[in-house]
């Protein structure tokens, strides 16, 4: 038994950029300064709050795959590239140079004078040290499998014999170095592929792929307890499920310098955070909570201080495939018949949802609609067929944390599953989101839960390898599927952008047919801020833009 999984990732020559612009709302917070910016001197020395939810993991980036600890981790860390905060486009970020020296290799070139928060220098080591770690089997780092790729992996990661959750240990790995990675210099490394893999240049602005610093491998818990970056800001402390506060870090190398002071991300629940952002009690929130979307009261509570920006997010349930009561493929189907998702998007989010007809979402290239097929339509009728048929006793419950505003479109849907199903059905809430994500990664799971996924890189591949793939680093359920595996390494390995897409969409309906998950909706995202803030921004990753807010 290991945790966490892993999975295969693709290998597409593709060049990409996502496109975010603002698509309603207020004037006080868009692209461009609302009124010729903050004043400096305010700026300089203010630290702003952030509403955020509880890390589930010590902030290490290799063993972080969740939106509370990566906002944090983001702010902390630069990598070899990075994301444009407004279109999304892949740019170089600590890499003076990151080129295709041939189909299966990279050469990366770092720029110079980069430090980490303790002072010491950002070398070629920073970088192939933390990979190594990150990829080694024993250390059981979550973001393992973003390596997977890389020559040499097979050497520092072993299969598990049993599946993460049988009893027995895998093998020790023969050594703890992937043989694909090769030191040039100080500033300059070689990565060397098992295949051509050509789309790996522009994964590498997420938290699996950051430099670490000497200290964490001397030693690591220690550094759990003040972790050190080489980003933007740099941490203060932490108050267990209260808050995260980090501060500017006036060394910092890259042209994304910040001009507030600090940021403190704290932890209290959507529905008080909406409250304090209107009374200028809490500078930032990145999701307006139900109570603010009923009626649209977000632009008339907010006015001037609200915007809704599309971003690389949908909502999904997930069935805990390991628990046999959710072994019948009708039951999950069933369930997803009986889900009137325009209904639930206009009356609890006024329309500012828009219903999922697959896995992935039309911002992402390689999107192509329609991958769910019948399974997605709402269609009571078929739904008590087939519910009927899975004989399926006993209440549904559908469980989330409890802290960010989930609770109503969660009792819509088991009013929907109610009527349609005639079964009883009820939200089980958890109190924080770190609180159900250790459950989901123990395995012990034994409700229908919130499984929401907001893309690590705009690529359609990020919506399906890392989920839906057998032991992909996201496959929390225990989904597996041969054929599906297939269909996805056939993607992964297509010489043609066009010829990757048609088969991610395959694998798509090869997945709809199996309903691990059921698509909900693409969750765009309506943010709000107090009164003191201007030039406020959100990025595709569904951040604030702390590189350009700033304080009136």
């Amino acid at each position: 038994m290991r945790r966490p999984r892993w999975l295969a990732a693709g290998a597409i020559t593709m060049s990409v950029a996502l496109v975010i612009t603002s698509c309603s709302g207020g004037d006080g917070g868009g692209e461009e300064p609302a009124s010729g910016g903050g004043d400096a001197g305010k700026t300089s020395s203010a630290v702003i709050t952030v509403f955020g939810s509880e890390p589930e993991r010590p902030l290490v980036p290799g063993d972080t795959n969740e939106t509370g600890g990566s906002k944090i981790i983001d702010a902390m860390f630069t990598g070899l590239m990075d994301y444009d905060p407004v279109s999304g486009e892949p740019r170089e970020a600590m890499a003076e140079s990151f080129e295709l020296t041939a189909p299966d290799e990279y050469d990366v070139k770092l720029k110079k004078g980069w430090k980490f928060h303790d002072g010491t220098e950002v070398t070629a080591d920073s970088y192939i040290n933390a990979w190594n770690y990150t990829a080694y089997g024993p250390n059981a780092q979550q973001m393992a499998s973003f390596f997977i790729q890389i020559e040499g992996f097979d050497d520092v990661y072993t299969e598990d014999p049993d599946g993460p959750d049988g009893p027995q240990v895998p093998p020790t790995p023969a050594t703890d170095k992937m043989s694909g990675l090769t030191k040039v210099n100080d500033y300059e490394f070689k990565i060397k592929f098992k295949s051509p893999h050509a789309i790996f240049k522009i994964k590498t602005g997420y938290t699996a792929y950051m430099p670490m610093p000497a200290s964490f491998f001397a030693d690591p818990e220690a550094w759990k307890k003040n972790p050190i970056g080489n980003g933007p800001f740099k941490y203060v402390g932490r108050t267990p499920n209260q808050n995260v506060e980090l501060t500017r870090y006036d060394d910092y190398q890259g042209n994304d310098k910040p001009k507030i002071k600090g940021v403190k991300f704290t932890y209290t629940d959507a529905d008080a955070a909406y409250a304090d952002v209107k009374g200028n009690q809490l500078d930032f929130i990145d999701t307006v909570p139900p109570q603010g979307i009923a009626g649209n009261v977000w632009q008339t509570d907010l006015p001037g201080r609200a915007k809704a920006y599309p971003v690389m997010s949908v909502q999904t349930v997930s069935f805990p495939l390991y628990d046999k009561k959710y072994a019948s493929p009708d039951f999950r189907h069933a369930f997803s018949m009986a889900i009137d998702r325009e209904q639930v998007t206009k009356t609890i989010f006024e329309g500012n949802r828009k219903p999922l007809d697959g896995y992935a979402m039309d911002l992402v290239p390689g999107y192509e609609g329609g991958a769910c097929g019948k399974w997605c339509e709402y269609n009571p009728t078929e739904a008590k067929k087939l519910f009927d048929r899975s004989g399926w006793t006993g209440p549904i419950e559908i469980t989330s944390n409890a802290d960010n505003g989930h609770k109503e479109w969660i009792d819509a849907v088991c009013g929907q599953i109610k009527e349609s199903l005639g079964a009883d059905c009820k939200f089980v809430p958890v109190q924080a989101f770190g609180q159900i994500r250790e459950a989901i990664n123990a395995h012990a799971m034994t409700q229908i839960y919130r499984s929401g996924w907001l893309a690590d890189y705009p690529l359609i591949e990020n919506f399906l390898n890392p989920i839906y793939r057998t032991g992909g680093a996201s496959n929390d359920n225990a989904y597996s599927n041969p054929e599906v595996d297939a269909k996805l390494a056939a993607a992964d390995s297509a010489e043609t952008t066009d010829e990757a897409y048609a088969l991610y969409h395959e694998a798509e309906e090869l997945i709809a047919e199996d309903m691990p998950a059921v698509p909900l909706w693409e969750t765009p995202s309506i943010s709000a801020w107090s009164e003191r803030l201007t030039n406020v921004r959100l990025t595709p990753k569904r951040e604030l833009d702390l590189s350009y807010v700033e304080v009136k």
